[in-house]
């Protein structure tokens, strides 16, 4: 046999397997095609904490809200601020979502007085707004000094106002126990 024929005998011998592997694979006509279900998206991870009843790590659908995540945790606790969250918004994977607890009541007559001076710089009550607090407001809370304070207004002006109180924390210097001090005495 020569070259020749061995090439076509090869190239027919191809042709065929792949006919008979494409008419293997297809559905007989008047056959059923059977359709797979979707692949299930993967569920994100929220740690949900604060005021809420049962703080946690919670798997929740994509596209999930915040009121989803407060709901997985059991809803908000009795000391919970519940219209300081936005309850609409869309939470994302790996986010941790963050119920705050209402401000004790202040008593009357207790102003917030700068330690070392005998001058109120907030009346009773009072909470201070750390989006448009100056630098002597600042430094009026516990664990807030002259530098903490610059930090504070230096980090808002180069980030935008505080969306809510915890942002606090991303300040430099300014930690779990300070934040905790000064939870209670201020606001946005």
């Amino acid at each position: 046999m020569s070259v020749w024929w061995k090439i076509v005998f090869g190239v027919v011998c191809g042709l065929l397997a792949g006919g008979l592997i494409l008419l293997v694979s297809q559905p007989r006509r008047g056959a059923a095609i059977v359709l797979q279900p979707p692949p299930t998206p993967e569920p994100m991870i929220v740690h949900v904490a604060g005021a809420v009843a049962q703080p946690g790590v919670y798997s929740l659908a994509p596209g999930s809200r915040v009121e989803d995540a407060i709901r997985a945790a059991g809803g908000f606790s009795a000391d919970a601020n519940s219209s300081a969250l936005n309850l609409a918004a869309l939470v994302q994977d790996g986010e941790r979502v963050m119920a705050p607890t209402l401000p004790p009541a202040i008593t009357a007559g207790a102003p917030a007085v700068r330690s070392g001076t005998a001058e109120p710089l907030l009346e009773a009550g009072q909470l201070i707004n750390i989006n448009t607090a100056s630098q002597t407001e600042l430094e009026s809370l516990p664990g807030i000094g002259p530098v903490t304070a610059q930090q504070i207004i230096a980090y808002r002006e180069a980030n935008g106002p505080f969306a809510q109180i915890e942002d606090l924390m991303d300040v430099p210097g300014i930690g779990e126990k300070t934040f905790e001090k000064i939870r209670d005495l201020i606001t946005v």
